[in-house]
């Protein structure tokens, strides 16, 4: 599995100052999608709604509005 491409804008173009350690969506090579995010899965676990887990290698990952905003035009609708 290798990073395709970003999906999105770079971080600099989002107002990262150094342009790196900062929310980023990339496609994958087998279609998937993998998330540069800040881990908030100790926050998180215990508001998800009754009918949603994760299993123990999975992490609640949030990352900005604006990160998936901008990423939004270049996600395939298919």
């Amino acid at each position: 599995m290798k990073i395709v491409r970003r999906i999105g804008v770079p971080p600099r173009a989002r107002g990262s100052a150094s342009g790196a350690n900062c929310p980023d969506v990339f496609e994958l090579s087998d279609g998937n999608f993998a998330v540069i995010g800040t881990d908030f899965t100790e926050t998180l676990e215990r508001e998800l709604p009754a009918d949603a887990s994760r299993a123990d290698y999975e992490r609640i990952v949030v990352v900005s509005r604006e990160t998936l905003i901008r990423a939004k035009g270049d996600i395939p609708d298919a």
